[in-house]
């Protein structure tokens, strides 16, 4: 692979145009050379932008041209799968916003097209490359807190979704939860072999009446005997809430919330500071740069992706897991769904 690689983006929705933006200012070793949507308007949009040559209507002009190197699929959920196979097909290195599918049977299609092909698969899942939780992992791999014992993981968005995005979702497991279930992961540096999950519409009926549910705690059993637990909600009052925790044999680390300042404010009547940033796009901001770029080394440098294929399809196992956990107020074991 040259040092400098040609990238096409597949989808100018939101976080297509983070990735446009990381691309052009933020990461030299890649030239973005194109872009596409179902929306031309939008690809249009984006291109004029960010000065990106050329935007297609039709993702399959980017796919065709043989000069572009890798694709960033960056498109609605229902077509990752598709688009991963199509795009290894073709003899493309890849990134992919999570989730690769719903549907662990178009999953295992789309990982064996990429064996097939033997190009790289990238999955996006962000948090992991926030310093913040990259510093628990660190600290928690070197072995500074001893055996893991306990993880929690709290996570609370400010606001629900459209009530309309609530139905194709894929519920809170596979929607929101996915992130979770990969940090769980990534944290304790061990698998997950059950879950429990239990949860409620606490927050607006319609997303019941929608066939989901927006308050959920998830209680993970790790084949190395650490348990974890989930603390999901679809709306906190003080905003974006994202910490987590370790607890292990020789101590423990956590990662509290990003602010917008550091100050504090001391009179008569309380100890107070500004509430936690309120979107994801600004708590994750660096965590997007980080990302890309490290898509983008290991294909320049031939490693492996930090985030795989497999890394992308076992939280869809644990989502699947727990939706099942819930319905039957049972203890589930992933090898039960997987």
């Amino acid at each position: 692979m040259k040092s400098t690689m040609r990238v096409g983006l597949i989808g100018a929705g939101r976080i297509g145009r983070v990735h446009a933006e990381n691309l052009v200012y933020r990461v030299p070793e890649a030239n973005l050379v194109a872009i596409s949507d179902v929306y031309v308007e939008a690809a249009e949009e984006v291109a004029a932008q960010f000065g990106i040559p050329a935007s297609h209507k039709d993702y399959r002009r980017i796919l065709d041209d043989e000069s572009i190197d890798a694709v960033l699929i960056c498109s609605s959920t229902d077509t990752h799968a598709q688009f991963i196979e199509e795009a290894a097909q073709m003899g493309k290195q890849i990134y992919c916003e999570k989730p690769i599918a719903h549907d662990l049977a178009d999953i295992d299609r789309a990982l064996a097209a990429v064996d097939k092909a033997g190009v790289k698969l990238m999955v996006g899942f962000n948090r992991r490359f926030d310093p913040n939780f990259a510093r628990v992992r660190e600290v928690v791999a070197a072995g500074e807190i001893g055996e893991p014992h306990i993880l929690r993981i709290i996570s609370r968005d400010p606001a629900p979704p459209p009530i309309e995005y609530i139905k194709v979702s894929g519920g809170i497991f596979l929607d929101m939860t996915i992130h979770d279930f990969d940090m769980a992961r990534f944290l304790v540096g061990a698998e997950v072999e059950a879950v429990y999950a239990s949860g409620g519409v606490m927050v607006d009926p319609a997303i019941g009446e929608a066939g989901d549910i927006d308050t959920a705690l998830i209680t993970l059993h790790f084949e190395n005997g650490a348990l974890g637990s989930i603390d999901n909600s679809r709306q906190a009052a003080y905003g974006y809430d994202q910490r987590v925790e370790v607890f292990g044999s020789k101590g423990a680390v956590s990662a509290d919330n990003n602010y917008p300042n550091t100050a504090v404010i001391s009179d008569a009547g309380r100890v107070h500071r500004d509430l936690p940033l309120n979107f994801f796009m600004e708590r994750y901001t660096q965590s997007y740069v980080n990302e890309i770029k490290a898509f983008v080394e290991c294909v320049v440098n031939d490693t492996p992706p930090p985030v795989t294929g497999l890394d992308g399809r076992i939280p869809v196992v644990m989502g699947l897991a727990s939706a099942k956990s819930l319905a039957e107020r049972r203890l589930v074991r992933l090898d039960e769904v997987a």
